[in-house]
């Protein structure tokens, strides 16, 4: 057996640690680019704090998922204003945009030259400024991934930039930053921790590391994304999903996707849908086709266990069968409201290409079993 496991340098968990944010980035930098989400929130706050801890800051708004252009203007403001550490305080949209930006800062030329399908893919040959990520929602764990996924509107695609170095030297992830989340987007980023879970501990590249972090990972997010979405001043559900968040993003920056985020990707290129709620809505389908697939064609029983395990660790019951975990799953997307890709003007003309794009996405490479055309195309019938 060989396998490997990084994460962020440094990880920092609990309630109020956002407060040790600025001591922290004045020993890392002295001139921050601060990357904040949509509504900025807190943004005014750790601004004033880094000021006083005497560094400099200019600040990038991030509207919503990081696309090239965006990541341009803000590598024209970090080179132009010679910044030397990012900080990334939102969602996922957030994080990526500033892990993607101080990757790109110290590298020369465009984004254009660094990534596949749309660009030149040539590797990285500078390694990423110094990023600070707090996380304010609790979902895509990408304070502790390599990568950054970005939104090309023009090819409809999304695309990842990614390399070792792009890892957040620091992680805050302080759950109280979660409480004023609303529900939809609770529900939905909940989902999205809960498929980085799930597909990695069944994936063709599970580690003994990420098995133990799937395993705490999957029973949080089961006891308590409903009471996070039902009152989201609980504290311990916060807590609770602020930390399978992060090993999602531990597990899944280490362990292969599957399925769910091979579709995941595509369909997020070509409609505009939440990343988690398409997570959500396909996880008990393409658990259900993988399940199906493994037993006609033979598989090994320890990959079988693997499924029941976690059916017994959504539904708390040590009766549980995989089977019974896939009934859990899809009560749950209906308890949150989890709307059908339907909803995003998806339709059955769509399937081929969604299909073909799929099968050659790297995530879908992590899947337990290579899933035929029918099969994939009868995940999307179902989740439609």
């Amino acid at each position: 057996m060989r396998f490997e496991f990084a994460t962020a340098n440094r990880i920092v968990f609990g309630e109020g640690t956002i407060q040790e944010l600025a001591p922290a980035a004045a020993s890392l930098g002295r001139k921050a680019l601060l990357v904040v989400g949509k509504s900025g929130r807190r943004s005014a706050d750790i601004r004033q704090r880094l000021i006083g801890a005497g560094m400099q800051v200019e600040q990038l708004h991030v509207p919503g998922e990081p696309t090239l252009q965006l990541v341009t203007d803000g590598l024209q403001v970090a080179r132009s204003q010679e910044c030397d550490l990012v900080i990334a305080v939102g969602g996922g949209s957030s994080i990526d945009a500033g892990k993607a930006i101080a990757a790109l800062t110290p590298n020369s030329g465009g984004i254009l030259d660094y990534l596949e399908v749309v660009g030149n893919g040539q590797p990285l040959q500078m390694p990423s400024l110094p990023v600070i990520a707090a996380p304010t929602t609790a979902g895509t764990g990408s304070e502790a991934t390599r990568n950054a996924v970005l939104n090309v509107p023009d090819a409809k695609v999304k695309v990842s930039l990614r390399h070792q170095s792009m890892l957040p030297r620091l992680a805050i992830v302080d759950p109280e930053l979660t409480y004023d989340l609303p529900p939809e987007v609770t529900g939905a980023s909940g989902l999205d921790a809960l498929s980085q879970l799930i597909e990695p501990y069944v994936s063709i590249a599970a580690n003994p590391i990420t098995d133990v972090l799937c395993r705490e990972g999957i029973q949080l997010a089961a006891r308590s994304i409903r009471p996070a979405c039902q009152d989201g001043s609980n504290r311990d559900a916060r807590a609770d999903m602020s930390l399978a968040a992060l090993f999602s993003g531990m597990t899944l920056t280490n362990a292969k996707a599957g399925a769910v985020h091979g579709f995941a990707g595509p369909i997020g290129g070509l409609f505009p849908a939440p990343h988690g709620a398409i997570c959500g809505e396909l996880l008990p389908f393409v658990m259900e086709a993988n399940l199906a697939a493994l037993q006609q064609r033979g598989a090994p029983s320890s990959i079988l266990e693997r499924f029941d395990e976690v059916g017994r660790w959504l539904t708390a019951s040590e009766d549980a069968r995989a089977d019974d975990g896939i009934v859990w799953l899809r009560q749950l997307c209906t308890d949150l409201n989890i709307p059908t890709l339907r909803a995003y003007g998806l339709g059955e003309a769509d399937f081929p290409q969604i299909v073909a794009l799929a099968q050659q996405s790297s995530s879908m490479k992590g899947n337990p079993i290579v899933l035929t055309e029918d099969e994939l195309t009868g995940i999307l019938q179902e989740a439609l």
